[in-house]
């Protein structure tokens, strides 16, 4: 709905700070994005912070901000952001395939990864999500996601213009960067944790802080540990300033405070500077958790979807060419509603993790069964139009198991003994498991934990190592191809985690690092060995093996316009427990994507091809290079012990 109103505080605010926009000529799709989003901004606005006593004077300060995010943005970012408006829904293209990455470990700091996008255009990747580089304090960083200044790199990368210079780079090879935002927390190390320790009330009121129990014990009522090993509780006395202080994370780690505008508003500007760096992607980390509220578990709050959708109206008017990823590792129901909901339906984060079909990839290898991923597809194929996920098989971060309870016994597991049977086996205890993994977090009240480990020991490889099992070695090897066909090919952009493309195995050096030596996940984030790495180009290695099996897959990708995320996935009915099927199709293309999930070869029914509608006569296998002819209904397709087929229709 028109605000006339609005517009005008609009226009008077442009014409009497910003003289240099010309709203009429080269800023008109600049102004006419502001006036089509100011009502919406204004709403979600009223609705985080309408009983605010200042409320008028900071939504001038917001809507100053917004401009200001604009006045900042290049020439060259402006016309980046026209081309992708043109294109319209830029990142559902099935030629964009990511690798998420630790600069540090991978090659040391940003001038070296400059140096190496060579290596990536060789693998096919063409969007590289940098793990945390902004400065977080040693011993108490979480990975980068302790940040203690959200515009400075941490030295042990580099300096912000390396970063930058990695940017204009990657933007001369048409390529994408995406960075991570942590609007949940600072770093008490912080310069707003620093001032608020001293006593100042402005900046203690960026942060939830008590006097004394009364709050905490409240909250406490209802919110869950996250970490309840290393982490044990929400709140962490500080001497400096004689208060509790909020830490859901870690005691290092402030909660901001987001029912205080102001806090907002500082994070939004800081928004709008990694969107003026050149990001194409943002990454907020743990949005689930940004709205705090008595009585509730604090998370996945209907304020929270509030901010998110607020940062994405006022990105879409300053910085349209960037889209936002939520990393809402949650329930399946939870996850979708972080692409909106009601009026803002692919109206809050353009991209969010398939976490949950991540999971049942990993159950489908463990039980040889894909039944449980079948049952979870209904809730998964419920995301919007216009949004996309990034899929994966392996990610800096632990594998969980959350999925629904009746998605389990829709197979005919019990829930409780099927999460212990994988947990079992991925930590190698499982008799007969080739799995090298560890549990982490594990919750002594209900024993629930989640997995850490590479993907390549997950699959076996790093146990067939050891024992010089060349058969054995064989076979991982076709396990880990078969997992990232898996999520290549699913509809969404697909993201390697660094040392996947070559079959790193876990990486034990983290056990020597005090910093580290407590949290298993460092266990497959490997440091990468580029004397190893050469190995690509030796004939028969497994590291030959397992990138150019990548860097076919990623080739297929790229050519297959069908594979380009149009919300065009129909699962089908092999007609064998052991094997999932989907269908891709985009007008009169259509590929069919199966994958053998056992240690055995799988029948497939030629009928499966048919029953949804399509009678092709022969299909074309793009991995094999192989052509089948359609047999009759009691006539099979063979898929050999942990392989696939990308089969085109004709």
């Amino acid at each position: 709905m028109y605000e006339y109103s609005l517009h005008q505080s609009i226009n008077q605010i442009i014409f009497a700070a910003n003289p240099q926009i010309d709203c009429k000529e080269k800023d008109n799709s600049f102004y006419t994005r502001f006036i089509a989003n100011a009502t919406a901004i204004q709403a979600l606005y009223e609705e985080l912070y309408g009983s605010h006593p200042q409320k008028k004077e900071i939504f001038e300060q917001l809507l100053q901000t917004i401009i200001n995010g604009y006045n900042h943005r290049s020439s060259v970012l402006k016309q980046k952001d026209a081309i992708k408006e043109q294109k319209g829904n830029w990142f559902l293209s099935n030629e964009i395939t990511g690798m998420s990455l630790y600069v540090d470990r991978f090659c040391d700091n940003l001038p070296s990864l400059s140096d190496k996008l060579d290596y990536f255009k060789k693998l096919g990747v063409n969007f590289l999500h940098l793990m945390p580089i902004f400065e977080s304090p040693a011993g108490e960083s979480d990975g980068g996601y302790a940040v203690s200044d959200f515009r400075k790199v941490d030295s042990r990368f580099g300096t912000l213009n390396d970063l930058q210079l990695v940017q204009q780079k990657m933007h001369n090879e048409n390529m994408y960067l995406m960075l991570d935002i942590v609007l949940n927390h600072t770093s008490h190390h912080h310069e707003w944790a620093k001032k608020a320790k001293q006593g100042n009330k402005k900046y203690q009121d960026y942060f939830y802080m008590f006097d004394d129990r009364l709050f905490p014990d409240e909250f406490d009522k209802t919110m869950p540990e996250i970490f309840p090993e290393a982490a044990p509780g929400n709140f962490t006395w500080n001497e400096e300033c004689k208060k509790w202080v909020m830490t859901v994370f870690h005691r290092y780690q402030w909660d901001l405070n987001y029912t205080n505008p102001i806090v907002f508003i500082e994070m939004l500007d800081t928004i709008f500077f990694y969107a003026n760096i050149g990001v194409d992607v943002l990454r907020i980390d743990a949005p689930a958790f940004i709205w705090k509220q008595l009585g509730t578990t604090c998370q996945n709050l209907p304020k929270a979807h509030s901010i998110l959708r607020l940062i994405k109206q006022c990105v879409q008017v300053a910085a349209p060419g960037m889209a936002l990823l939520g990393e809402a590792i949650v329930a399946p129901k939870q996850i979708l509603k972080y692409f909106g909901t009601d009026l803002y339906v692919a109206k809050e984060c353009d991209v969010a993790y398939n976490a949950t079909h991540m999971a049942l990839q990993w159950d489908a290898l463990a039980t040889a069964d894909t039944r449980v991923m079948l049952a979870a597809q209904h809730q998964i194929l419920q995301k919007p139009f216009g949004t996309t996920w990034i899929n994966y098989t392996r990610c800096h971060d632990d594998i969980g198991l959350g999925y629904d309870n009746y998605m389990i016994e829709q197979a005919g597991y019990n829930p409780y003994y099927h999460r212990k049977f994988l947990q079992e086996y991925y930590s190698g205890t499982f008799e007969g498991s080739t799995a090298k993994g560890a549990l982490f977090s594990v919750n002594p009240k209900t024993q629930d934990a989640r997995i850490s480990g590479s993907l390549a020991s997950l699959c076996g490889l790093e146990k067939a190592i050891n024992e010089g099992n060349n058969m054995a070695i064989d076979e991982a090897i076709n396990k880990i191809i078969l997992m990232q066909a898996h999520s290549f090919f699913l509809g969404g952009i697909p993201m390697i985690f660094y040392g996947d493309e070559l079959g790193y195995t876990n990486d034990y050096s983290y056990l020597n690092d005090e910093a580290k030596s407590y949290d298993n996940r460092w266990m497959h984030r490997p440091i990468i060995n580029w004397e190893k790495n050469k190995n690509i180009t030796k004939e028969g290695s497994i590291e030959q093996r397992i990138f150019s099996a990548t860097q076919k897959l990623i080739s297929i990708r790229k050519k297959l316009t069908a594979l380009a995320d149009y919300k065009n996935i129909r699962w089908i009915t092999p007609y064998n427990i052991h094997v999932a099927g989907y269908i891709r199709s985009y007008g009169e293309q259509h590929i069919f994507c199966l994958f053998n999930f056992k240690n055995k070869a799988s029948y497939i029914t030629w009928y499966a091809f048919k029953e949804i509608g399509l009678k092709p006569s022969t299909v074309f296998d793009h991995f094999a290079n192989k052509e089948y002819v359609v047999g009759n209904d009691n006539e099979y397709l063979i898929l050999e012990p942990y392989s696939f087929a990308i089969l085109e229709a004709k």
